[in-house]
């Protein structure tokens, strides 16, 4: 039976419809295992996207996957160009993919629609130990809509080279010995520190490091909450950070790259990802020899910054035929086995704690992996997503900030815009 489409919803700055079933559409947990407890005659569609399956890792889970349950895997790899109309299209048609990668933070406005199916009975089995953090964004209004797969979080990229000259003989450890630190560096006639005005995901954190939300709910809609006074502690913290810096304070980290900036070497940090260690490297290889990682500080020793989680969630299709081989193949693919060899190969946060010992000897994921239980996402929420639409009103507020308003004023010149986006139909 065809699907209709429901309400349009905002993915990354676009809007998507998601196909959800008619009232007369009697969704079946179809697919399940035959007479003899098999899954023979029977194909599974997995979705991921380019990078995120190593080679041998993705031959070894298929032939267990399909020795285990006698059905075929059909993977399909994916662009992240597009992606978003892609799976949208998809899950609008009679054959969805199976299992799919999914952006966690896009995962409510699809669960929203109902183009996800309940997993709650996965989360029974085996995730238990899910890292709190890392699963929320698999939750929407209390329903378990995905599984949090793999994640990454922002590291202090730094010249040991130019910190070794200032006299700072180990990475900091506190936000005090950070900024002491970079005054030290300063000292030396060097820049402490790249930090463009609008790096507003190192923003993000901080938020989450006060313990504070960019949203609020006023009746029955969702409206800006950057006057929150945690929210503008946070604002002040990374103007005092930004203080530090040549960088412009109207551009973001992309423009210039910052690990270009870096890679000259008069630089003795930046706040990114780890693969920006590597572009520095591109551009200048010199600087392999100097580059080095530690986890963003925070006011005390263990308890790191607050950091944005990025990252990827699996998700089985609410239109799948193959609803319980699915399942069997999530509990296969997010097995400590997998689990942990995914982040062992790739250097990604695991789902649980229990599995960072995969990244000992990767100094990119051992100077993430701390923060990761202290870390969040923006919003959860479908109405989100026009927030990130360019010009992004974070941007405008963190530019006026770190310029020389007030957070609160800062905060009034861009709220109009912000509660404006939050408001647009979904």
């Amino acid at each position: 039976m065809k699907r209709k489409l429901i309400a349009a919803i905002g993915v990354a700055g676009m809007l998507v419809s998601v196909a959800a079933c008619g009232s007369d559409d009697k969704k079946k947990d179809e697919g399940g295992p035959g007479k003899d407890g098999s899954y023979k005659g029977q194909t599974l569609t997995f979705w991921a996207m380019d990078g995120s399956t190593p080679d041998q890792w993705l031959a070894d889970l298929t032939k267990e996957f399909e020795a285990k349950t006698g059905a075929k895997l059909k993977y399909e790899k994916q662009a992240w160009n597009g992606i978003q109309q892609k799976l949208t299209t998809a899950l609008s048609e009679e054959n969805p993919p199976d299992v799919f990668e999914i952006g966690n933070t896009q995962t409510p406005a699809y669960a929203k629609t109902g183009g996800l199916a309940d997993l709650g009975d996965v989360k029974s089995a085996i995730g238990a130990d899910w890292s709190e953090t890392l699963n929320k964004a698999s939750v929407f209004e209390g329903k378990q809509y995905a599984a949090p797969w793999y994640f990454a979080n922002r590291v202090v990229v730094y010249n040991k080279k130019v910190f070794a000259e200032a006299g700072i003989a180990a990475p900091p450890k506190t936000r005090a010995e950070f900024y002491a630190a970079l005054d030290k560096i300063k000292a030396k006639g060097k820049e402490p520190i790249y930090l463009p005005g609008q790096n507003w995901y190192h923003f993000v954190g901080l938020v989450i490091g006060q313990g504070g939300e960019l949203v609020k709910k006023d009746g029955d809609k969702w409206v800006s909450n950057l006057a929150d006074p945690k929210v503008q502690a946070a604002a002040e913290e990374y103007k005092k950070m930004q203080a530090y810096s040549k960088a412009p304070k109207d551009k973001d980290e992309a423009t210039p790259q910052q690990a270009d900036v870096f890679a000259k070497g008069n630089v003795g940090a930046f706040i990114g990802m780890g693969w920006e260690g590597a572009t520095a490297i591109k551009a200048n290889p010199a600087i392999e020899k100097d580059l080095g990682y530690f986890t963003i500080p925070g006011e005390t020793p263990d308890k790191p910054e607050g950091v944005f989680l990025g990252g990827s969630n699996v998700a089985v299709a609410e239109g799948s035929k193959n609803k319980a081989l699915a399942k069997e193949f999530l509990k296969l693919l997010l097995s400590d086995k997998y689990e942990g060899g995914l982040a062992k190969a790739s250097g990604v946060i695991p789902n649980k704690e229990s599995l960072n010992s995969n990244l000992t000897g990767n100094p990119v994921a051992e100077a993430a992996a701390p923060s990761a239980k202290f870390g969040g996402t923006t919003p959860l929420i479908a109405e989100w997503a026009s927030v990130e639409n360019e010009p992004n009103p974070i941007k405008a507020y963190l530019t006026a900030v770190v310029s020389g308003k007030s957070p609160a004023d800062a905060a009034k010149q861009v709220e109009g815009d912000f509660n404006k986006r939050l408001s647009q139909k979904q």
